[in-house]
């Protein structure tokens, strides 16, 4: 966010800086410009960027990403202080897997462990492991405490179904897994 904010300081400077010269050389042919044109030039150009990072904030997040980090869904916005994200709502946030990383029980391989990236705009990225069993369309949330050991025993969590979480069952069981 402080990188937005720095950013958004060296555009409004770049305007007053190009609205300063401007004027200079139009005095100099004897014309001056209306004394509103630098405080619209550094406003518009301030609010034109911020509208224009919040909608390639997405983009720029995917472009940015590893081949073998698949995006799986994405969450919109709308804000009151911006009534035109109530037509067109921001992205600003998405959930990621890391393929590379998905995982299949030598013992059953119906049963698949896979990394999941919790992005959000201005939020530190959270990171979740997720057993899945491709048979039954069960989902569990493994964690410290709870685990799916190697001999395909889920302790500490239960099995869920998996309703919501189609695109993340699709990934975790169609993408050929390595073996644990």
């Amino acid at each position: 966010m402080l990188g937005d904010y720095i950013a958004m300081l060296a555009i409004g400077v770049l305007a007053a800086c190009l609205v300063f010269i401007l004027g200079r050389l139009m005095r100099r042919r004897g014309r001056q410009l209306p004394r509103w044109i630098m405080p619209f030039a550094i406003g518009a150009s301030v609010i034109t960027y911020s509208v224009w990072n919040e909608y390639t904030w997405f983009n720029r997040m995917q472009s940015a990403l590893p081949d073998h980090v698949v995006v799986v869904g994405t969450g919109e916005r709308a804000m009151p202080w911006a009534p035109w994200t109530y037509l067109a709502p921001v992205v600003s946030r998405f959930v990621a897997v890391d393929t590379a990383g998905i995982s299949r029980s030598e013992m059953r391989p119906e049963l698949v462990r896979i990394q999941v990236f919790l992005v959000e705009r201005w939020q530190a990225t959270r990171t979740a492991v997720v057993a899945f069993d491709c048979n039954k369309k069960l989902r569990a949330d493994l964690s410290a405490t709870a685990r799916l050991s190697a001999d395909a025993t889920l302790t500490g969590t239960q099995w869920q179904p998996a309703q919501n979480d189609t695109a993340l069952l699709e990934i975790a069981c169609e993408h050929k897994a390595r073996p644990t």
